[in-house]
């Protein structure tokens, strides 16, 4: 199979690599020329893959229209804030049958609407898709075990495109529930930014334990809210991927949040990065999306008060700790 990957972050070289190692002929497409160059050439991507080393097999462009006609399957992992736009120019070029995965994890800023749902409106009648969970790039390229979730409604297209992508010990999940799984993997970065500023803050384990834990009933709460199912959020795509999210030192929200915590401002944390914390433009999407259904989501709208600069976040980390609930209310089951 041709498969082609649009977006050259540390996810999308690594979704592309895993799959190159399936004997697929595999095209990753870099918006950098420079990126493409090290790719083919140096068998590396040291700005956001350092130390990794890529399969001789897998080939890179910055050509858009050659990526984009070389697809049989198509994978997209450019941010969440140049999805729409990147789709629109590959269209021109695309089969119009082929089967298109997600790996965004955010929501489109202004129309809310989920990343496979932005597909179906670029890419009418194309299979939508999205691969999600505890996916820290890293690791996976290191051989390291992990599991993750292709959600969409056809179980049939699921299973087909779990073969493609499963690969050793990187073992893919099929879900129905796609809803779930894409409100959870676009929520937890905004509670991964609350549980790194209490690192940056130094609070105790305790308070990080029940921020992550309120976290997940506010991941649920938005999800069902939305049309998804509870039991999805208690998974891979809901709790799996908000604890790898808000522990790992690699995870780019938490150390947003981490630096925040430490009196940095937000230019200067994002000013020093090369790669996107989409829990950043989300926290601002998330709240609006909650007024939208009627429900709660108090460490949500706190990181959008700092990330919008309404609150620093040492006062936004007391807020945080009475978000938890008190004895009178009662714990979901």
């Amino acid at each position: 199979m041709r498969v082609t990957v649009l977006g050259a972050g540390s996810w999308g070289t690594t979704v592309a690599a895993l799959m190159c190692r399936r004997d697929h002929e595999v095209l990753l497409w870099a918006r950098n020329p420079d990126v493409a160059t090290e790719v083919n050439q140096q068998r590396s991507n040291e700005a956001y893959l350092p130390g990794a080393r890529l399969p001789a097999r897998l080939r890179a462009t910055s050509d858009l229209e050659e990526a984009s006609g070389h697809a049989e399957l198509l994978v997209v992992g450019v941010p969440t804030g140049a999805f729409r736009e990147t789709l629109q120019l590959a269209q021109p070029y695309l089969a119009p049958w082929i089967p298109v995965v997600s790996l965004g994890k955010g929501l489109e800023r202004g129309t809310h609407l989920r990343m496979t749902e932005v597909i179906k409106e670029v890419l009418p009648g194309r299979p939508a898709a999205a691969l999600t969970g505890p996916n820290l790039a890293r690791e996976i390229l290191a051989g390291q075990a992990a599991a993750s979730v292709i959600a969409t409604e056809d179980l049939s297209v699921a299973t087909a495109l779990q073969r493609e992508v499963s690969r050793g010990v990187f073992r893919v999940y099929t879900h129905h529930d796609v809803v779930g799984c894409e409100v959870g993997g676009a929520l937890k970065n905004v509670i991964a930014i609350a549980t790194g500023m209490a690192q940056g803050l130094g609070v105790g384990d305790n308070t990080r334990a029940a921020v992550m834990s309120r976290g997940l009933a506010e991941l649920t709460t938005l999800a069902v809210a939305m049309g998804g199912e509870a039991t999805t959020l208690a998974g891979l795509a809901g709790m799996g991927d908000l604890v790898a999210t808000c522990m790992s030192p690699h995870s780019r929200n938490r150390h947003v949040g981490e630096q925040l915590g430490l009196g940095h401002s937000l230019e200067e944390v994002l000013g020093g990065m090369r790669m996107v914390a989409e829990g950043v433009r989300t926290a601002s999407t998330v709240v609006e999306l909650a007024e939208q259904h009627g429900v709660d989501l108090p460490i949500a709208r706190t990181i959008h008060d700092v990330v919008s600069g309404r609150i620093r976040a040492a006062d936004a980390y007391r807020g945080l700790t009475r978000a938890v609930p008190a004895g009178h209310e009662s714990e979901p089951g």
